[in-house]
């Protein structure tokens, strides 16, 4: 099944909300989604980044926030 949509008339926040649509779908079924083989190496990076002191975490709805502001 192909989508059209037509993302040059679509806004910022319409777009996002897609996103979010999609993703709270597909976290219904989370075991129908398998992670890519360098997603562990990914992970482990970023673990090792936050432990270092060299990153943190953001809460999902601050991130949400500032992305929708920086529009």
């Amino acid at each position: 099944m192909k989508f059209a949509i037509p993302l040059d008339e679509t806004t910022t926040a319409e777009k996002l909300q897609m996103i979010e649509e999609i993703r709270a779908d597909l976290q219904r079924t989370p075991d129908e989604i398998a992670s890519p083989g360098w997603h562990v190496d990914v992970l482990a990076a970023r673990e090792d980044r936050v432990r270092q002191g060299k990153s943190h975490f953001s809460d999902w709805e601050a991130a949400k926030a500032r992305i929708r502001e920086d529009g």
